[in-house]
């Protein structure tokens, strides 16, 4: 008799920030069917409501930036569910304007959200991941930063995000070699998506109070946007026991953006 096939990331517990969403919808809803216990949260309370309930998950209310949030939420995760699998920092914004327009204040915003809050992230989750594959049998737990094709090539208009994605980057690969160094069983990856239709992305092009454009499934042009779900996809895949062997990446996920030739 044939069992019951699990999900891939089944029992695990899995934090996403920026769950709202966009990307942090998609990634909370793919882990949530593949069986994992998903904490959803966001600055827009509400919205992370509507996604927990939606997936059978939790909300909590958090602003990234915030070194108190983030000891508070890792302390409710650690009462709630006595540790924590899977971390997705995803958070994320982006104002588009060239190096001569931008203000300071605007450059260190977007460091505070994605630099910043991926380091609090993932400073503070680091002792509800250790050595959780003694816990849940598989082959550890595993963070997922959220990079950016972005940081790899020279945007004119964007230079306080690609600098903040290419931090993300760097301190991926020491947290993956600090972790390992001490054999707490945590992999730490990124991933650096190419252009995907999402709310962000939607109102930076111009297209504010449009619906959402409809991804067709299948192969897709070279100049196509992708879906949120072809990262979730990713996400999950980093977040379960396949990925074992992969460690300190950051991973395209652009429909082949970085592998083309630029003119």
């Amino acid at each position: 008799m044939v069992g019951q096939i699990k999900g891939r990331v089944e029992g695990r517990i899995a934090l996403v920030t920026g769950g709202a969403m966009g990307l942090g919808k998609a990634d909370c809803e793919r882990l949530a069917e593949e069986g994992a216990k998903v904490i959803v949260t966001d600055r827009e309370v509400e919205e992370a409501h509507r996604v927990a309930d939606s997936i059978g998950g939790d909300a909590m209310a958090l602003d990234v930036t915030d070194e108190q949030q983030w000891k508070d939420v890792m302390h409710a995760v650690e009462e709630r569910h006595g540790g924590l699998d899977i971390l997705v920092n995803n958070a994320g914004n982006v104002i588009f304007e060239n190096i001569e327009e931008c203000p300071l204040d605007h450059f260190k915003l977007h460091l505070d959200i994605h630099v910043v809050g991926t380091f609090l992230g993932c400073k503070y989750a680091l002792p509800l991941m250790k050595h959780r594959h003694k816990v849940n049998g598989g082959n550890g737990a595993s963070i997922i930063n959220m990079a950016s094709t972005a940081a790899l090539m020279g945007y004119p208009m964007i230079p306080a995000y690609t600098a903040a994605k290419g931090g993300i980057s760097a301190m991926t690969r020491s947290i993956a070699v600090h972790c390992q160094d001490e054999g707490y069983g945590i992999r730490c990856n990124a991933l650096a998506p190419g252009g995907i239709e999402t709310p962000m992305v939607r109102e930076v092009s111009g297209r504010s109070g449009e619906e959402l454009m409809q991804i067709r499934d299948g192969p897709l042009d070279a100049d196509a946007l992708g879906a949120p779900k072809d990262i979730a996809g990713c996400v999950l895949f980093l977040a379960s026991d396949d990925a074992r062997f992969i460690n300190g990446v950051t991973l395209p996920v652009d429909n082949g953006l970085d592998a083309r030739p630029h003119h």
